[in-house]
């Protein structure tokens, strides 16, 4: 081994064959110093600092350098072709074509469909507010009678009237409608609607019939409304018949003209050529459409047939029928509008008994749509004959089937559309 050389052998002796190991002496090299400096090829006999050798991924040792570091420089990436836009698409921009996924593709923007949602949502909520809103408004009428009243029975009876005041009614709207200046209530239309297990019963109470009245003696049932009101006519119904009226709906005049008008019209079908002065009504034999004037014309004259109120009564069940049918129509629904027009008039038209709910008016509007030939059954108490004096054995019958719920076995011999026997109206 060769001789060290003389000197204190570290960077402070400042030999020159060593700087290039200690640097200078009193002189530490800087980086910047050092990145700039060219490195100088080392004589054969200087000591080299050998780099680490470094291990790949497999744990295999990699080559050591031979070349000097260099400075890294950043190579710019090749640009990628451009993806061509799907057909149909909007071109390079690829806006309102939605987020991209998968191989490129485009995924489809849903927010026209969120809008369809919303608006659905919307247009159920206006659906179910209107009748509330109409709800809040109706009148309320006290009908429960006093005193001793027939027991529970099943099924729901509904006591339909139909009231002739004119209360409310401006005189061109009396001219209009044909309906006089009478003074006072009095009604010309009286139903009973019954629903349960059986066909729904719509059953009318021809106007002149003659009963006995609570403490008025015997005369005709409309009477009863005219001396006592809501109450005192219910409690000759009930009186009269054994049935228990669960609750009560009253209609006035210009009512029946303004829900056929808010539904757009409705069909009649008279079997003979009307002409009525005193309830406004011309109409030719055969089906035709009728606005709200017309139709209550239709529903209350009784001076263009010879078997006078039980004809009328029978018009009426077909008005009340026609009104249900076109009330309960997709359209109804469909149209803002009328569906608007429809619930908001009836505030204007309708009372109903103190403490029916919504959900029974409901189910009274319901039952209402279900009571023509097909779905339902429609006739007239059963009476002796013309004079509307009522058949005691078949109209007893009639009650006890609407009494205990058995409307599916009553027989056509009962339910006919004058009241009298099938034999007699053929």
């Amino acid at each position: 081994m060769s001789d060290r050389p003389r000197g204190n052998g570290g960077p402070e002796d400042g030999t020159p064959e060593y700087n290039w190991l200690y640097g200078k002496k009193g002189q530490q090299p800087n980086d910047a110093d050092a990145t700039r400096a060219v490195p100088q090829q080392p004589r054969p006999d200087e000591t080299q600092v050998m780099p680490a050798a470094s291990k790949d991924a497999r744990g295999q040792q990699s080559p050591r350098p031979t070349d000097p570091p260099r400075q890294y420089r950043p190579t710019a990436r090749p640009t990628p072709p451009p993806v061509a836009p799907a057909p149909g698409g909007s071109g390079g921009s690829g806006r309102g074509s939605g987020r991209r996924f998968g191989g490129g593709l485009r995924r489809p923007r849903i927010r026209p469909v969120r809008w369809v949602i919303l608006l659905v949502l919307l247009y159920i909520a206006y659906l179910v507010f209107v009748p509330f809103f109409a709800w809040s408004k109706v009148h309320k009428v006290s009908w429960e009678p006093d005193g001793k009243r027939p027991d529970d029975q099943p099924g729901t009876t509904y006591l339909l009237v139909g009231s002739d005041s004119r209360a409310g009614l401006s005189a061109a709207e009396r001219k209009k409608l044909g309906t006089g200046n009478a003074q006072g209530q009095r009604t010309d239309t009286i139903l009973i609607l019954h629903t349960g297990s059986g066909p729904n019963l719509l059953m009318s109470i021809p106007r002149d019939s003659i009963v006995e009245i609570p403490g008025h003696g015997t005369t005709k049932i409309n009477a009863a409304f005219a001396y006592g009101g809501a109450k005192l006519l219910t409690r000759t119904v009930e009186q009269n018949t054994g049935i228990r009226i669960d609750d009560y709906v009253e209609i006035g005049l210009g009512g029946l003209a303004g829900v056929v008008d808010a539904v757009g019209g409705i069909t009649i079908c008279p079997t003979e050529n009307m002409d009525d002065k005193l309830a406004n009504l011309h109409v030719k034999k055969g089906c035709q459409e009728a606005d709200g004037t017309t139709a209550l014309g239709y529903a209350r004259s009784r001076h263009t047939s010879n078997i006078g109120d039980i004809d009328r009564v029978k018009h009426q069940r077909e008005v009340v029928s026609a009104v249900g049918d076109a009330v309960v129509s997709p359209w109804t629904f469909l149209n803002p509008f009328r569906y608007w027009n429809l619930l908001t008039s009836v505030p204007d038209f309708f009372a109903f008994g103190k403490g029916t709910s919504t959900v029974r008016a409901a189910m009274w509007a319901s039952a209402m749509t279900h009571v023509n030939g097909t779905n339902g059954l429609s006739c007239v108490v059963p009476i002796a004959d013309l004079s509307v004096r009522w058949d005691p054995t078949r109209s007893k019958q009639m009650f006890k089937y609407i009494i205990e719920d058995k409307t599916s076995d009553i027989p056509k011999s009962l339910c006919t559309p004058t009241g009298l026997p099938k034999s007699v109206t053929g």
